[in-house]
């Protein structure tokens, strides 16, 4: 922990993508468990010339990181090989597995998410 009792950072890296920044940065618990904290900053510019960021970060943990990087591997396979076949002029329209997908979550009618917020620098 550093001396404002959030975990330390262990190790981090830096991807530079145009406007958004993506910061992967390892952290411990407090019993001392690794977890992998990815934060999306990206610059907005206001009509005053004022500069504000935006970011959205996400938590994963070592439990999740076999099923997560499968998942990312498959669905950049997909694009690629979309992009090929479209660039080749063949049409890659393949069927989504919805039966083998995860439920998937969204806003209700009135905007309301079922998520709750959730500050796991506390952990």
């Amino acid at each position: 922990m550093d001396d404002y009792g959030k975990p330390a950072e262990i190790f981090s890296k830096v991807l530079r993508a145009g406007r958004r920044t993506y910061f992967f940065d390892v952290r411990a618990t407090k019993g001392n468990d690794y977890y992998l904290t990815i934060t999306e900053s990206k610059k907005f510019t206001s009509d005053d010339g004022s500069v504000h960021y935006k970011k959205h970060k996400l938590y994963l943990y070592k439990e999740d990181f076999d099923g997560f990087m499968e998942s990312l591997n498959e669905v950049t396979d997909f694009i690629e090989d979309k992009r090929r076949n479209d660039q080749n002029g063949h049409s890659a329209e393949e069927p989504v597995d919805v039966d083998n997908q995860e439920e998937m979550v969204s806003q209700d009618t009135e905007g309301n998410s079922p998520f709750t917020d959730i500050d796991f620098d506390d952990i």
